[in-house]
């Protein structure tokens, strides 16, 4: 089958290598190259670097709304579109015209977390399961019909990386099921059940600070859920202080206000108090320097019992 892929993170790649192994890829959709954080070198894509060491031609229109970008989609002429976290809305023309149509895996188990931040999100609700969806695409965000599923459990260990690295294997694995499906014809579909659907934006800065203020258990799963990116964080002495692991603790402190450091376990870490009890600072980075451990903020003396973090 002639395909044209769409993609742009390390998340599509794998998606990417197993439809190589089985199909023609007429081209490579991706985003524009970026500068790295530092503003100099031009940094590809994951999907571009991959396209490139493979030879597959490589286009990186800055809009899909284009007569031009229309036309060479036309030209290129694929049975089939996928798309793996592009980042671009599709437009209608687009979507009417490959015959197979265009087929997108989604990061999370729909209609539950459509959106640009799905795996945050999943680990950062308490969800006991994630997985991802393969469905068709539709004019409205993520709300086309679904082909296949692939669930995997959120285990009390993972963070975003532990889990995004799991769901773009089995996205991959049942993108390929679902592409044979459609090959053959036996593809099945399932309407969404939109008034259950849920909604994730992207996060901004704001959206990252802890509120010492929730429970043990929700401020553990928002640190894991941002692990390593975007990374929760919160003030110390004005500073940031990014927060990548807490452990959470159930004895609660008399003494101290919510937000408190209200004591220090040897080998682990300083204590803050949080609304249901407390949780150990156990991997975090001060404002620029590199990560530390919980122990070794207290060898440097880091913190002080009665300090109050925002």
């Amino acid at each position: 089958m002639r395909i044209l892929f769409m993609g742009t993170p390390e998340f599509a790649v794998p998606s990417l290598e197993k439809l190589r192994e089985k199909h023609e890829i007429v081209g490579i959709f991706t985003k524009v190259d970026k500068p790295n954080t530092r503003g100099k070198k031009i940094k590809y894509t994951p999907v571009k670097e991959y396209g490139l060491n493979n030879d597959i031609p490589v286009y990186q229109p800055n809009s899909l709304k284009t007569e031009e970008t229309f036309n060479l989609i036309k030209e290129l002429n694929p049975d089939l579109i996928v798309v793996v976290a592009y980042g671009k809305i599709i437009p209608n023309n687009i979507i009417e015209f490959p015959k197979f149509g265009i087929i997108n895996v989604h990061s999370s188990l729909l209609p539950k977390f459509r959106g640009a931040a799905p795996i945050n999100a999943a680990i950062i609700a308490g969800e006991k399961e994630s997985g991802v969806t393969i469905m068709d695409i539709a004019e409205e965000l993520d709300a086309g019909d679904i082909i296949l599923k692939g669930i995997t459990p959120i285990y009390e260990e993972d963070t975003f990386l532990t889990l995004h690295d799991r769901l773009k294997v089995i996205g991959s694995e049942k993108l390929i099921e679902a592409v044979d499906q459609i090959e053959n014809g036996t593809a099945k579909r399932e309407k969404q059940d939109h008034q259950l659907a849920t909604f994730v934006k992207p996060y901004k800065k704001t959206d990252c600070m802890i509120d010492w203020n929730k429970t043990k258990e929700e401020i553990f799963n928002f640190v894991r859920g941002m692990n390593p990116f975007p990374t929760a964080y919160t003030l110390h002495n004005d500073k940031v202080l990014k927060v990548y692991s807490v452990e959470k603790l159930d004895k609660v402190y008399e003494n101290g206000e919510i937000g408190e450091i209200v004591d220090s376990i040897k080998g682990k870490g300083f204590v803050i108090k949080v609304k249901d009890g407390s949780v150990i600072l156990m991997e975090i980075k001060p404002e620029n320097k590199k990560i530390i451990s919980g122990k070794d903020s207290m060898n440097g003396s880091l913190f002080k019992i009665g300090e109050i973090l925002k």
